[in-house]
């Protein structure tokens, strides 16, 4: 967990790679659906695009498919559960399975941090949905509805500084959850 371009993403490819895991981002997902133009890409399309995020009925359906597609395979997720109501879906669905959650990673850096690299990314990206406005409206939106992540999960979550170079970060992951 962790705020736009806090390095979820990063972190989770580094940490799939080492723990042989199956990385599963979200928004990988999404995008790929835009891609191939799908019901659900386009629906998803007009709310990414606009800072906001995917509803959780589309996502849970998503998620659900997937998780029970790789059942027996250790997973990493990145950018999914956003939401409370996200979260109790995903308790709901890891239960179905049988499975646990062994760890709640959040990444926090410091917001103008954030913005800056997020401003960063566009430019050497091109995602249409790092312009300045959509990122600070992202901001805003992970601040309302994915904070309160923290609180939920607050019995299993391992805080993580987000600040500095991507392998201080995973050393700082890294000797958490060994």
């Amino acid at each position: 967990m962790g705020p736009p371009g806090a390095g979820k993403g990063t972190q989770a490819k580094i940490l799939a790679e080492k723990y042989n895991l199956i990385h599963l981002s979200t928004g990988d997902i999404l995008r790929r659906e835009i891609k191939k133009k799908t019901a659900i890409g386009l629906e998803a399309q007009s709310y990414m695009n606009g800072g906001n995020l995917v509803p959780d009925n589309v996502l849970l359906a998503i998620m659900d498919s997937t998780l029970t597609s790789l059942k027996d395979s250790g997973t990493i997720l990145d950018g999914f559960p956003r939401t409370i109501p996200q979260a109790e879906g995903l308790s709901t669905i890891v239960e179905n399975l049988d499975s646990k959650i062994d760890y709640v990673l959040n990444i926090h850096v410091e917001e103008q941090i954030l913005i800056n690299r997020l401003i960063e990314r566009a430019q050497n990206s091109g995602r249409p949905d790092d312009t300045e406005e959509v990122i600070t409206k992202r901001q805003k939106v992970y601040t309302k509805l994915t904070a309160p992540l923290v609180n939920f999960y607050k019995n299993n979550i391992i805080q993580i500084d987000g600040d500095g170079s991507i392998d201080q970060v995973t050393q700082r992951i890294l000797k958490q959850i060994q």
